[in-house]
């Protein structure tokens, strides 16, 4: 990253807003819409009206007469036309802080704000100034916010408890506008004269009241104009990443900034937007919907592309624009150790081109989409089910790199086993960057008769791990029970096999063979009985016909018809069994520890199958255990979330 160059200089309030409202300085795109509710504007207010610090502002200097490199905007409510301003700085942290003093402070118009119940509502705000003066009164009951026909009314708003829609009802109630606490002369003026005149020219009153103004100017509105900011201001050559982790760092108040809004405002600059893409615009479905939605049938409330995030199609397209930039060094010459990398980190998404961007997108969504085709040929059918969410981006760089030809069975046969291995191989839950770049090389070249790819070497499993499989946020937990839906596990009482159709419409989800509660009266340990070594797909009425009884009870009762079932022959039920790589002879003998030994095994056989690797004596390592689920949310380790 280059040397980051930045000073420090404290900068008056009221010349801050001033640059504000004139454009000087403006808002970065990827800044939010300025939010603040009206309890938070009160604390604000006050704050300076006591000459309290509210916190450094942080602005990135633009250079003169230099186009853009970011879209930009004017702060909320400045005046028309500053849209059109090249402004001086662009305020990186502050927005909501300097955006409320503006339009409360300067901008002489009703303030659109939320309530405490989360309303709408608009609101002009005044200074209580007796209260203000008040030595014990907490200075945020001073501040008030007035209906925007400046009426406080009660009794269903028959009656009118205040009225301050006039200058004179503003004098007499001794109720300051906040919209004059830089320049209050005029105010004052009137105020004078309104108390001259009053209870018959009462000099008494009139110096009473223009004493109290006068303190009220010393001790609050002095405050307000002698008020400085400190302004920590970033130099103009201060690089994207470097503006990209400052601001995630200073926006501790609101969501963290991502890669997609910062390439978002560097495109707008350059006149394309790419939030209509994601979100749609003019009646057009975005991307963001048409991926979510694919393949989905209308009842369906999941899909496998549900959580797709913006950042993640950057991803895919940063992997074939960074490929492809490398493909033609090396047609032009270049030396290996001079070649470009192939990259999808933050910076190659920063240094991503509009060009390389508009190239690859329409074939990226393609990708996606074939990607969501290719998860339900492998049993996995929604998002919850879905073991790494990380692993859809190579996949779906891959089926854009290879285009028709993943259409071909044995084309089909590799992706499979490379998808099977880095989910087995539990690879892609953390530092996955360069494994995406490794994958969206070496996977087409593989397909093209090369070697294998690094993560089918890789991707090897531990047959130690099937009894420590717990979790249900675990990968490798959900590939189990994906792999036992791709071999065609059926249904215990109706033998419909659990495709698509019977997935969704059966409600399938993953429940124990030998059941809780049978367990628990066993006395068999939850860390035994509660891996995925006794646990299965299972339609929800069928489980729930199971009940919590012995197997053998349970498949009896099957034989015989459950309710309104009709009874099954036995050979036909142990065919039903025997699909989910279960002995139906040890589990009508309520066998538990041969039935675990011997699913141990067909399983194991399983996984062997789909990743194409011998599965050998367990090595002498430290066992790992998947964490409970409650665990694993609260530490954000699910490997799908």
């Amino acid at each position: 990253m280059p040397r980051m160059n930045f000073k420090t200089n404290p900068v008056h309030l009221h010349e801050l807003l001033r640059d504000c409202g004139a454009g000087k300085i403006q808002l970065p795109d990827f800044q939010r819409s300025w939010v603040w509710d009206e309890e938070r504007i009160k604390s604000l207010i006050a704050s300076v009206s006591q000459a309290f610090p509210v916190g450094a502002l942080m602005t990135l200097e633009m250079k003169p007469g230099v186009a853009d490199t970011f879209a930009r905007r004017p702060v909320q409510g400045a005046k028309p036309g500053t849209e059109a301003v090249q402004p001086d700085q662009l305020l990186l942290d502050g927005q909501q802080r300097m955006t409320s003093l503006y339009q409360t402070c300067v901008r002489n118009e009703v303030v659109t704000t939320i309530t405490p119940r989360q309303k709408l509502v608009k609101r002009w705000f005044y200074i209580d100034i007796l209260k203000a003066l008040a030595p014990d009164a907490d200075r945020e009951d001073a501040i008030v916010g007035i209906p925007e026909d400046k009426r406080i009314k009660t009794n269903f708003d028959k009656s009118v408890e205040m009225d301050l829609s006039t200058p004179e009802l503003e004098y007499q109630n001794l109720m300051f506008p906040l919209i004059h606490v830089f320049d209050w002369d005029a105010w004052q003026d009137g105020y004078d004269t309104f108390w001259l005149g009053a209870f018959g020219g009462d000099m008494n009153v009139y110096k009473e009241h223009k004493a109290t103004f006068t303190r009220f100017k010393n001790e609050v509105l002095e405050n307000f104009k002698s008020y400085q900011v400190p302004v920590i201001a970033l130099g103009a050559d201060t690089s994207h990443e470097a503006v990209c982790l400052v601001f995630e760092k200073v926006n501790t108040g609101g969501k963290a900034l991502d890669a997609f809004e910062l390439v978002t405002a560097m495109y707008a600059a350059r006149g394309h937007r790419l939030r209509d893409d994601w979100f749609g615009a003019d009646g057009q479905t975005g991307l963001q919907t048409r991926l979510a939605t694919f393949g989905r049938a209308a009842d369906q409330k999941f899909g496998v592309l549900e959580k797709i995030q913006p950042t993640e199609v950057l991803q895919a397209i940063a992997l074939l624009h960074t490929k492809a930039v490398r493909e033609q060094a090396i047609a032009d010459g270049v030396k290996d150790n001079d070649l470009p990398a192939v990259r999808s980190g933050r910076q190659s998404l920063l240094d991503l081109p509009l060009e390389g961007y508009k190239r690859w997108r329409d074939a990226v969504e393609v990708g996606f989409k074939a990607a969501a085709k290719f998860l339900r040929q492998q049993g996995i059918y929604r998002v919850f089910d879905l073991p790494y969410q990380s692993q859809l981006v190579p996949l779906a760089a891959i089926f854009a790199a290879i285009g028709d030809r993943a259409e071909h069975a044995a084309v089909q046969d590799k992706l499979a086993r490379w998808y099977w291995c880095g989910i087995f191989g539990e690879l892609y839950g953390s530092a996955t960057d360069s494994r995406f770049a490794k994958d969206v090389v070496e996977v087409p070249a593989w397909i093209d008769g090369g070697a294998e790819p690094t993560t089918v070497k890789d991707g090897r499993f531990r047959p130690d791990r099937l009894r420590t499989m717990y979790s249900r946020l675990s990968a490798a937990y959900k590939g189990v029970n994906a792999l036992l839906l791709r071999q065609g596990a059926r249904d215990f009482r109706t033998g419909q096999p659990y495709d698509a159709t019977l997935f969704f419409d059966e409600s399938v989800d993953i429940h124990h063979v030998f059941p809780d509660k049978w367990c628990s009266d066993a006395k068999i340990p939850a860390s035994i009985y509660d891996s995925i070594i006794n646990k299965t797909p299972i339609a929800y009425r069928t489980n729930r016909k199971i009940g919590g009884v012995a197997p053998s009870a349970y498949l009896d009762r099957l034989e015989r018809g459950i309710g309104d079932d009709p009874p099954l022959a036995r050979d036909r039920l142990d065919q039903h069994v025997v699909s989910h790589c279960i002995d139906a002879v040890l589990l009508r003998s309520d066998s538990f520890d041969a039935f675990l030994a011997d699913r141990e095994k067909r399983l194991l056989a399983l996984i062997a199958a789909a990743t194409g690797h011998e599965i050998l004596v367990a090595p002498s390592e430290e066992p790992q255990t998947d964490l409970p689920e409650d665990i694993a949310r609260d530490a954000g380790l699910a490997a799908a979330e």
